[in-house]
């Protein structure tokens, strides 16, 4: 552990300013006051400012320097509020940043961190450089910080860093520094002691050896008034005597008082989300880390009022989804799962942070045509990609039904929907404007007799279908024998379906998106490539069936995904074949493309993708994640493309896509 010279003050079992614990200590180096019968009339009231240095790491080192309860925090932290790698997230008494570097290694890429101790800031600053991570780091007061105003996505004030100061009306300036932060709709996460439990099962006495050579005894006393705990800490060497003789505090919030304080701060949407307690690598006396709550809660801040010219057309908008009540052929188990559900509600609160729309859903499929009918949407935000009665060959119908009530909408239409569902119909069409394509075999349903490809191996999937449906690992056949078994066992899984049987590409694969129209506004995002690098070798490299819907899988597990390092000439050269494509077949707003290299070094068209996967976790959002843009961000780039193109001017922040011109 960096500079643990164990010379001077303090630490507390949690983090640091208006962030750790407290200490006083006796007159001189290795001095003691003695038995004390009242720990309050001791207690120095900044305790804070000396306390968190080289001895707080090292007699809270087992908590606060344990990476499972620091990778059991941040896991915790993104699943309640939903951050994402593109937000930008303040660690408040960050303390040594512990949770910034860990959230930097799961790149996320615009993380700050504040805290009132420069020893602590420095040692952040020193161990994110040697990681090569990505954090920045300032020293400062929670009460009163100099950073931008409504600049941040989420605010964490981890490991029970709060409560430290004598007066409640200082933890409120935090929360108003806070508020004063975050953007409108932005999250706070509180991570703080449990003060009813500390009340009624803190320790009055504990000692403990943190190592070989030091041992520390601990006194503990409620304040007067019962809303803080008193702690005293002695810091002894087994030869050299005491080292520190400390005294902090921490006040006790109750689940009602902490939502109170909120609420008078002017914080919406207060959750609380249960309890969590840390692991100590010495098995020994948690203090105030031993039992704490959690809670989250919304930033709220005035609406600016947008002139009229910098109002879309169509403010409301109605979003069609699948319907979760429905089977679903291609889904896992043939219907809606927990990872599904949470997809929807991902969206829905990314979709939440546009505040120029207001949002209205309809997934009841069964009443979804007389709905239409009777209150006619002004604009749809069409993701039904599930098709209509999630069933996939009637995707095409969801738009057919607006166009025939005059209903605008998003996505591609009828038409393209069709054409590109069918797979060999887009490789002819590719194959006559000179985008190469695999080399390819057509089945026909009704075909007994077969010629077998002369290249093997070879890939066997549906010429129509969608989401991966039919291939799986065993699509990719490497003897004749295997290819006319998974012949049989697609038919007999799809039956009446035309199976095609193409040449295997096994170099890199890569995907395009392009968000808006033909024209100077259709743009590319940065192009990705697909990671098998962690796949089990003996695993054909694929992304088949069990990528997309099957969790316990490889496929979904060790597949990732990066930012393509193709040279320039090349990336250009895959973004010309599909704008080419993008018009030629007529898509709209947003598609996908799907391109790998085969054996002999060229690049060729696996597939076209229009209204392609909308999801948090898509392949579309990790390439816009790869372009600096937030979920949400991509969920408005395609909404305006479509307001645009129905002839509305909308203004917006520059894309940050890469252009493609």
């Amino acid at each position: 552990m960096a500079d643990q010279t164990i010379t001077s003050p303090p630490r507390p079992a949690t983090r640091s300013e208006a962030g750790g614990k407290s200490r006083r200590r006796a007159e001189g180096p290795g001095r003691t006051i003695g038995p004390v019968s009242d720990l309050e009339r001791h207690l120095p009231s900044e305790w804070w400012r000396t306390l968190f240095n080289s001895i707080y790491l090292k007699t809270d080192g087992d908590v606060v320097e344990n990476d499972t309860n620091t990778v059991q925090d941040v896991d915790l932290l993104v699943r309640i509020t939903g951050i994402e790698p593109n937000d930008r997230i303040l660690d408040l008494c960050c303390g040594q940043g512990r949770h910034c570097l860990e959230l930097a290694r799961r790149g996320f890429r615009n993380v700050e961190g504040l805290d009132r101790s420069r020893y602590l800031i420095r040692l952040a600053r020193r161990r994110a450089k040697q990681a090569g991570l990505s954090a920045t780091f300032h020293e400062g007061d929670a009460r009163r910080f100099r950073l931008h105003p409504q600049s941040f996505h989420c605010v964490a004030i981890m490991g029970n860093s709060f409560g430290y100061f004598d007066r409640e009306d200082d933890d409120v300036a935090v929360l108003q520094a806070v508020m004063r932060v975050l953007r409108s709709g932005g999250a706070v996460a509180l991570d703080l002691a449990d003060g009813e439990w500390v009340r009624a099962n803190f320790e009055p006495r504990s000692w403990e050896w943190i190592d070989e050579n030091h041992f520390v005894c601990r006194e503990r006393s409620l304040a007067r008034d019962e809303a803080r705990l008193i702690s005293r800490e002695v810091i002894v060497h087994a030869e050299r005597g005491v080292i520190a003789d400390q005294f902090y505090a921490e006040r006790l919030y109750t689940r009602q008082r902490i939502s109170d304080l909120l609420d008078r701060v002017g914080f919406q949407a207060i959750r609380h989300h249960g309890t969590v307690e840390s692991d100590s690598l010495r098995n020994q006396d948690l203090g105030m880390m031993a039992h704490r709550m959690v809670i989250t809660a919304q930033a709220r801040h005035a609406v600016t009022t947008r002139s009229r010219a910098d109002r879309p057309l169509y403010p409301n908008v109605t979003v069609i989804l699948g319907d979760p009540r429905l089977p679903d052929s291609l889904k896992r188990d043939g219907h809606f799962n927990p990872e599904d559900l949470e997809t929807v509600r991902r969206l829905k609160s990314a979709l939440g942070e546009l505040e120029e729309y207001s949002f209205r859903y309809l997934d009841n499929h069964a009443s979804l045509l007389s709905e239409l009918r009777a209150d006619p949407p002004a604009f749809v935000f069409n993701l039904c990609d599930e098709g209509y009665n999630n069933d996939a060959f009637l995707e095409l119908h969801v738009p057919a039904a607006l166009e025939m009530q005059g209903i605008p909408y998003s996505g591609a239409g009828p038409a393209c929907l069709g054409l590109c569902y069918n797979k060999s119909l887009v490789r002819a069409i590719a194959a006559s404007v000179d985008v190469p394509v695999p080399a390819e075999t057509y089945f026909d349903p009704a075909d007994q007799a077969a010629t077998i490809p002369a290249s093997l191996p070879a890939l066997v999937k549906p010429n129509f279908g969608d989401a991966s449906l039919g291939i799986t690992k065993d699509a990719v056949v490497q003897t004749p024998e295997e290819l006319v078994s998974y012949l049989h066992k697609l038919r007999e899984q799809l039956p009446g379906r035309p199976i095609l049987v193409q040449e295997f590409l096994n170099g890199p694969e890569f995907s395009v998106t392009l968000i808006g129209n033909p024209g100077p506004g259709l743009r590319a995002l940065p192009v990705m490539e697909v990671d098998y690098t962690k796949l089990d070798p003996k695993l054909p490299q694929i992304l088949g069936y069990e990528s997309k819907w099957i969790p316990d899988s490889p496929y979904w597990t060790d597949i990732e995904y990066r930012e393509a390092t193709l040279e320039e000439e090349k990336q250009r050269q895959l973004i010309d074949y599909s704008m080419l494509l993008f018009e030629r077949l007529d898509c709209r707003d947003y598609a996908r493309f799907d391109f790998r290299t085969g054996a002999d070094g060229e690049v060729k068209l696996l597939e076209v993708n229009p209204n392609p996967g909308w999801c948090w976790d898509g392949k579309v959002n990790f390439m816009a994640q790869f372009a600096g843009l937030r979920y949400a961000d991509l969920l408005r780039q395609i909404i305006e493309a479509a307001q645009e193109r129905l002839g509305v001017a909308v203004t917006a922040p520059e894309p940050t896509a890469v252009a493609a011109g």
